[in-house]
């Protein structure tokens, strides 16, 4: 069994009228938890209301914690959420939180070092030097793979840290909005197929999704494509699709899953992840047809 561990935030939600776990190495590693059985996740949570509430939910389900740092002086994460008219998130985001101070100890290094075939991060928990420092203390490990969320938010990235982790991944996630800052960074061509081509072959990227909303998913290799879309869902909230493509993006990856199939699964499962509100399902039936697949 391949061994996935993701570093970065865990957060709550904060929808007007309810409050979900979430942060999208946290949603990332749920879902790769619920379908093979086992993860590694290290992040940090403040010793605050939310922060005790979120690990003894998380112990009281049997996800693994020991990772999971508490932070004396920084609050646990917490982002705002209001739904716009098409059903996508606008978030805000709460700063100076205990996922912007992760450090390593012994435990968290060996778990990176002798137990962990890929490591997913995101770019958000980069934003402060702590977290940023850590993160990029663990690249250039010949025995890892790299997966990397660009969520390219707000002013939390500079083109010095996308052009790193471009030079570092073996396969990137990106949406259409954030494959348009990278044209104007790195002065790629317009066409999306032709900007994410560059990519790959400028930074030696294995696999590169190209998440579009509505209009579904593109995933590339160096020498395949495909091209997946499924109109007949019926939207409730977008929040987590792309978690949940992540998930089964980097599962397929790690099996040398074909990409046309990695892409329709991955594409599925999202389009699952929007049937309901929330990041993570309530409901483990989701996760049956997925454990099939991979275990």
């Amino acid at each position: 069994m391949k061994n996935v561990t993701a570093i970065g935030e865990i957060l709550y939600d904060v929808y007007p009228d309810k409050k979900r776990l979430g942060g999208a190495p946290f949603n990332f590693i749920y879902h790769i938890w619920k379908i093979i059985g086992k993860a590694g996740f290290i992040s940090s949570v403040g010793d605050d209301a939310n922060g005790n509430e979120m690990l003894s939910h998380l112990n009281s389900i049997g996800f693994n914690t020991k990772f999971v740092s508490i932070d004396n002086e920084h609050p646990t994460g917490t982002v705002k959420v209001t739904m716009r008219e098409d059903k996508t998130p606008q978030f805000t985001i709460s700063s100076e939180c205990s996922y912007d101070y992760i450090m390593l100890n012994s435990s968290s290094a060996n778990l990176i070092n002798e137990e962990t075939d890929l490591l997913y991060f995101g770019t958000l928990s980069s934003r402060n030097e702590i977290t940023r420092t850590t993160i990029q203390s663990l690249f250039d490990n010949p025995r890892l793979k790299y997966f990397c969320d660009l969520n390219l938010r707000h002013n939390f990235y500079s083109k010095e840290l996308v052009e790193l982790i471009l030079k570092t991944c073996n396969v990137i996630k990106l949406n259409d909005a954030e494959l348009h800052k990278l044209k104007s960074l790195f002065d790629l061509p317009q066409p999306n197929n032709d900007a994410v081509i560059q990519l790959i072959q400028s930074f030696n990227i294995d696999m590169v999704a190209l998440t579009l909303g509505s209009g579904g998913a593109e995933l590339f290799s160096k020498s395949e494509f495909n091209s997946f879309i499924n109109t007949s869902i019926k939207v409730v909230d977008t929040l987590g699709a792309g978690d949940a493509y992540s998930a089964i993006l980097c599962l397929g990856y790690l099996y040398n899953m074909p990409v046309s199939g990695i892409n329709k699964l991955a594409s599925e499962f999202a389009e699952e992840i929007c049937m309901f509100n929330g990041a993570l399902p309530i409901n483990d039936a989701i996760y049956q047809k997925y454990q099939r697949v991979f275990k």
